[in-house]
């Protein structure tokens, strides 16, 4: 039974919350995983290399990424502290989604660089791609992005896996019907699969609402600095078999990466490969 490494983590553009940046690359190598997922990844307006592409190119992987929202990404707050942030769902966090309903002002904050760009979401695999798509879904009123899922069907030496990758919205934004269309997605596929990603809510009420899905690592993931909850996630169904799965202190983002060992399980794999992800993207 060969083992295969997934990882999961919102690197947050790759800046703290006064915008300063981090070493993202870093921490990525220290995963060392066949695939990771990436949330909160950042891709210049300008052409520049994004965060994903920046760790995809250093670590040699392949990249799939998505935008989920459009917006500016503030240079170091000339009032920074040392502190991570200003503060949760401050006015002055250096992130700045076009759709958001509350926007801080830019003259609080005179002398700041704004970079124009996307804010999405990345699969990185060492493992070969098959066949990938995205599936959206539908946009919810409160929320400012928009929220999808990469689905990725990969190669493995013991058969194919399909690595589901995802950013979903807040309870408050409406994330129960989100889960509902990811159920119904992850309802399409066979074979191994995996969900790894920022799914904004603790443990029991996801694995609820993923039935067939069993959570892979178990631990408080958020606020990286003193964390006392888990909103990322990895998840398998009974096909998948997990030998070890972890929250990892490695410090950057106000999010700390999940980790998870796994291996397909050829005691309930059907015959013959699994079916690849149908092509949602026209939706």
């Amino acid at each position: 039974m060969d083992d295969f490494v997934v990882a999961a983590w919102n690197v947050h553009c790759g800046v703290d919350g006064w915008g300063r940046p981090f070493d993202v690359v870093s921490p990525c190598r220290e995963l060392d995983a066949d695939v990771l997922v990436l949330e909160e990844a950042w891709h210049p307006d300008d052409g520049s290399p994004g965060t994903a592409l920046v760790v995809a190119q250093a670590l040699g992987y392949s990249l799939v990424e998505a935008p989920l929202g459009h917006g500016r990404l503030l240079g170091p707050d000339p009032q920074a502290r040392s502190t991570w942030g200003p503060g949760v769902w401050s006015r002055r966090d250096a992130i700045r989604l076009d759709r958001a309903r509350r926007r801080a002002a830019a003259s609080g904050t005179p002398g700041r660089a704004r970079q124009p760009g996307s804010w999405g979401v990345a699969v990185l695999t060492r493992l070969p791609i098959v066949t990938w798509s995205e599936v959206r879904f539908a946009r919810r009123r409160r929320d400012p992005a928009w929220r999808a899922a990469l689905v990725a069907t990969l190669a493995h030496a013991s058969g194919p896996v399909t690595v589901v990758g995802t950013h979903l919205c807040h309870l408050s934004q409406g994330s129960p019907l989100q889960f509902r269309e990811l159920r119904s997605l992850l309802g399409s596929l066979g074979g191994a699969v995996v969900v790894a990603g920022d799914m904004n809510l603790w443990g029991p009420p996801v694995s609820a609402m993923l039935p067939g899905f069993h959570r892979a690592a178990v631990g408080r993931s958020w606020p990286a600095w003193r964390p006392h909850s888990q909103p990322d996630h990895i998840l398998v169904n009974a096909e998948v078999t997990v030998h070890s799965g972890a929250v990892l202190p490695l410090r950057g983002s106000d999010h700390l990466p999940v980790r998870a060992t796994l291996a397909i399980d050829h005691d309930v794999r059907p015959d013959g490969p699994a079916p690849v992800a149908r092509d949602w993207s026209s939706r």
